[in-house]
């Protein structure tokens, strides 16, 4: 794959960001790159980029932008950072497959699911949800060794019945669950580990289409709901009702440093396309759930939100621009201008542009122009971008 990589002079400001890791093939080396890039050291091997394009995946050097190396996929593919600093976890047909960042190379290392959904990393512990099944696979986040070629030990809780739901491990060994069938979802229940089984604790039925999970400051864990979101705080469950009858929150964006979790927001269950002018601001200390309508020129999907630096949310908007949230005053307070226009996805697996942040620096995909730009969130300058031979789709950090 042809591309072009530009560096900004800026860029030395990416060395000295905090890059916190976030998935049949055959790896190639990337052949040099034209542009101004400096030249290449050696390139880290912890917090590197993936992005997901049509039958493949690309990984990138977090500092320059430079593809490191190319490996063949699927033809739609999801990404998930599986926090070790190395891995991504790769929705494939077979399972969760794990692309090592730093190899680069897509692993025979598959945890076996026949719908791979939800991907969760907290406290230690990576948690995997398999739609097809109903059934949670609970790894330790750094238990697989670089170039490893079994499986580590797991432990897993098979749910009643599938659904398309999520899971997360709290750092007393809760696990959180979400409850549905096939006929759809209604809430969540907590469960303690007890040698070959699982005890229930509480539970929830007030989170219809139960969807999305965060964890926000001293281990509030958060769920959207249809109707509002359901909080687990204390050894049990909270509900907070949205304003709207139908008022769906439906991703959660938070900082684990912060009360306040953001999300977006739905109120007309009708509506066409998968762009949203309203986000939610939940403050789980004083257990409130607030909306706040955006200008009519900030419209986003689920992709175009993230936390960054001071706990503040950036939402990348189809006017081209990171506009800056503080989620304390529901209140827009700055602006960077990003990539051009963009309208929304005719369909939710469509490429358009996304956001993911990783300590001060924000990757960016611009799907119209192939490109991949990084951007310094404390400055609002663009430090690095690169241009590939394909549109980029799925964009994921190893996180670590």
């Amino acid at each position: 794959m042809k591309r072009h990589t530009r560096l900004i002079a800026a860029a030395a400001a990416l060395a000295g960001a905090a890059l916190v890791t976030t998935a049949c093939a055959s790896s190639s080396a990337a052949p040099g790159a034209s542009g101004t890039s400096a030249p290449k050291a050696e390139a880290p091997a912890e917090g590197r980029v993936a992005v997901a394009y049509e039958n493949g995946i690309a990984v990138l050097d977090p500092q320059t932008l430079e593809v490191v190396g190319e490996v063949a996929t699927e033809t739609f593919t999801r990404l998930n950072p599986f926090g070790d600093g190395r891995h991504i976890a790769v929705t494939t047909s077979q399972g969760f497959q794990l692309l090592d960042t730093a190899a680069p190379e897509l692993t025979d290392l598959v945890f076996d699911a026949t719908t791979p959904g939800h991907v969760v990393i907290h406290h230690g512990r990576t948690v995997l949800f398999d739609d097809g099944t109903g059934t949670t696979t609970i790894v330790d986040t750094d238990a697989i060794e670089p170039g490893a070629t079994e499986l580590p030990e797991t432990e897993t809780y098979a749910a009643d019945a599938a659904h398309h739901g999520v899971s997360i491990v709290l750092e007393d060994g809760t696990l959180l669950t979400t409850v549905g069938d096939e006929t759809g979802r209604t809430g969540a229940v907590a469960l303690h580990p007890h040698d070959d089984h699982w005890d229930e604790a509480a539970s929830s039925d007030a989170c219809p289409g139960i969807h999305g999970e965060g964890t926000a400051a001293d281990e509030v864990a958060v769920f959207g709901c249809e109707n509002g979101a359901l909080l687990y705080k204390d050894g049990g469950f909270v509900k907070l009702t949205a304003p709207d009858e139908y008022g769906r929150m439906g991703n959660a964006y938070v900082s684990e440093t912060s009360p306040i979790v953001v999300g977006d927001y739905k109120s007309d269950p009708d509506a066409e396309g998968y762009l949203l002018g309203a986000v939610t601001l939940i403050d789980t200390a004083a257990e409130t759930l607030e909306v706040v309508e955006l200008p009519d020129d900030v419209r986003f999907t689920y992709r175009d939100v993230a936390r960054g630096p001071e706990d503040l949310a950036y939402i990348l908007a189809t006017d081209g621009a990171i506009h800056v949230l503080d989620p304390a005053t529901g209140e827009l307070v700055d602006a960077f201008d990003v990539i051009d226009p963009w309208e929304g996805p005719a369909e939710w697996q469509d490429p358009h542009p996304s956001i993911e942040v990783a300590g001060d620096i924000a990757y960016v995909t611009e799907p119209s122009s192939n490109a991949v730009h990084a951007v310094d969130l404390t400055t609002g300058e663009t430090v690095a971008s690169v241009e590939l031979d394909a549109a980029p789709n799925e964009l994921a950090v190893a996180l670590g």
